[in-house]
């Protein structure tokens, strides 16, 4: 399906909202950009840059005449940001986002939006540590999953469109009810950053030369909790409140198989714990055969060119287990 935008607002202009401007740019999928963000001096970066065609700080006015509007703040500012878009937007212009989180962005953004316009709230599953404009680049999305989370009222056609826009951009994209990507990015993204970001913290709460051995003998399992526990703290803090119901029970659980490690660990039960890793291993190994990662060591890796693109659009209204 070919994909074309007249203008394209993004609301928003960190690691995702610039990746989206370089990729749609240079994929010819959009004829204006406009960018919008509250700090002046991060619209000015962004402008250096040539992110957009457009720049301002006022989000009513980006979005006006958009028949493509991607929310690409903290979620947090979602909210204000709906209501401040909401009486300029153009009808029959698809509303989306990129937030990691997608129940708390259907019950805060949905209710400002007028029914003239198509809301299919989306989350690009693919990030680095990196944020602001210049953290940016084109090939972000290749051959990583966006998730679109359309309510069933929203027509396929559309739904279809936007998946094609993420497609372009090197996107394998797939549709599901958005309480299930909230359980399932728990376990796979929110939960992780969590234990990484506590790890680090206990490592800055020792005492200073043992902190300093840590850091100079840093082997590859703290050095890549380091890299995780590096990202957005304004974007995470988001996360973790707006997510709170899968994240707890998600750490609930892993907090019951860390009890179950502390016990085999202090009773020298060494068959329990070769169990665990070798069913942990197997894990490795599917991921990296899913194209979600490679086997070579990862030291500095260089971005690798787009795959062949694959779409799956199903409605999962059911919370089955297509993420």
């Amino acid at each position: 399906m070919s994909v074309h935008f007249r203008k394209l607002a993004l609301i928003g202009i960190g690691l995702i909202g610039s990746s989206i401007a370089l990729a749609a740019r240079r994929q010819g999928l959009v004829d204006v950009i406009s960018v919008m963000t509250r700090r002046q001096e991060t619209l000015e970066e962004a402008r250096a840059l040539g992110l957009g065609d457009i720049y301002t700080r006022d989000a009513a006015e980006a979005v006006r005449g958009a028949d493509l509007v991607i929310l690409c703040a903290p979620v947090g500012a979602y909210d204000t940001l709906a209501q401040a878009i909401a009486p300029a937007l153009e009808p029959g212009a698809i509303v989306s986002d990129v937030g990691s989180v997608k129940e708390h962005v259907v019950k805060v953004v949905a209710p400002h939006l007028p029914p003239t316009v198509h809301f299919i709230p989306g989350h690009p599953l693919a990030g680095t540590e990196h944020s602001g404009p210049s953290a940016g680049f084109p090939e972000l999305f290749a051959g990583r999953w966006c998730v679109l989370t359309p309510g069933s009222d929203v027509p396929e056609a559309q739904t279809a469109r936007l998946a094609a826009f993420w497609r372009a951009m090197g996107s394998n994209v797939e549709c599901m009810d958005a309480a299930h990507h909230d359980m399932v990015l728990a376990i796979t993204s929110h939960v992780p950053h969590l234990v990484a970001y506590n790890i680090v913290g206990t490592v800055a709460d020792l005492e200073a030369a043992t902190q300093s051995e840590v850091i100079k003998f840093s082997a590859s399992g703290f050095r890549d909790f380091t890299r995780i526990a590096a990202s957005d703290p304004v974007m995470w803090r988001d996360v973790f409140l707006t997510n709170r119901d899968a994240v707890l029970e998600m750490l609930g659980r892993f907090l019951e198989d860390l009890s179950v490690l502390q016990r085999a660990v202090r009773n020298g039960d060494g068959d329990s714990l070769e169990a665990m890793f070798t069913r942990t291993r197997a894990i490795r190994r599917s991921i990296i055969n899913a194209g979600q990662e490679t086997a070579a060591a990862d030291f500095g890796r260089p971005h690798e060119a787009p795959p062949a693109p694959e779409t799956k659009i199903v409605r999962d209204h059911g919370g089955g287990d297509d993420a």
